[in-house]
């Protein structure tokens, strides 16, 4: 259990939002900043945070045990090397985007030495943003991934996978910075190129009347916002169009066994399949 502690959420959206009411629960301290002031009123308003700002402020900086950063990939970098002056001595820092390789050793190399700062990757979301939105029921059939390096200390790991605990994350893992990348780009990032390609390969305004589960299902991460899953894909470029070139020769396979009617490998790859979704069936 953790006792006690007080923390800043940077960046106050739908994991934000969702993280601070989870924590809410036992009793910690929770602060928030963000650049919207409608957020943290609703915040203030709503009891998910005790104290918020707009601003970069200090003193609120200052009384964090534990900082996590909501902020896009490409700002989380820049918001420390400029604020960790404000940091408490000993304050853990962690994030919740979804890539590392583009922030983890940059953050670890330019950070305060009595600071510590380990990845974290929540694997739960919604296709709405708004910390409106925020629900801690998203983490309980959902991954945590941690992404620890030689330079992150035991204790810091333990504190995470006791937060995840008091989150109620049904696995928390753990995963190099490397291996989180090359995992992602597959899980997450190609599933939704996938998403946004099948909506992009027909225009018909008339599929709403006609479609069914499975079309949605497919489609239901497809609703993406443009801004951050720009960022996310081309920080793990490298990773993820490997994946789209292996999962264009799958598809291309199939494809080829449908036109020569090669209905034995066309059978295979559906018994392949299904007995690797069961995997998945709890």
């Amino acid at each position: 259990m953790i006792k006690g502690k007080s923390f800043l959420i940077v960046g106050l959206g739908l994991l934000g939002g969702s993280i601070a009411k989870g924590l809410k629960k036992w009793n910690h301290k929770i602060y928030a900043i963000d650049i919207d002031p409608e957020t943290i009123r609703y915040a203030l308003e709503n009891g998910i945070i005790d104290e918020g700002g707009t601003a970069c402020d200090s003193q609120l900086i200052g009384k964090a045990d534990v900082i996590i950063s909501g902020l896009y990939p490409t700002l989380i970098v820049d918001w420390i090397a400029e604020n960790q002056k404000y940091f408490k001595s000993g304050a853990l820092v962690t994030d919740v985007t979804g890539v590392k390789g583009a922030i983890v050793d940059r953050i670890q190399s330019i950070l305060r030495p009595d600071c510590e700062f380990i990845g974290v990757h929540p694997m739960a979301g919604k296709e709405v943003s708004g910390v409106q939105y925020a629900d801690p029921a998203i983490f309980l059939p959902a991954n945590l991934i941690i992404t620890p390096t030689e330079k992150n200390t035991q204790q810091a790991i333990d504190f995470i996978c006791e937060m995840g605990k008091e989150l109620r994350f049904d696995n928390i893992c753990q995963l190099s910075v490397a291996e989180h990348d090359r995992m992602i780009g597959y899980l997450s990032q190609l599933t939704h190129v996938i998403a946004v390609s099948l909506m992009n390969a027909n225009d018909s305004k008339d599929l709403v009347q006609y479609t069914g589960d499975s079309f949605r299902d497919l489609t239901r991460i497809a609703k993406i916002n443009e801004h951050l899953w720009t960022e996310l894909f081309l920080l793990n470029k490298e990773n993820l169009v490997q994946q789209i070139d292996d999962f264009v020769e799958e598809i291309s396979d199939f494809r080829n066994a449908l036109q020569s009617e090669d209905t034995e490998k066309m059978k295979q790859k559906f018994i392949t399949s299904t007995q690797r979704r069961k995997y998945f069936d709890r």
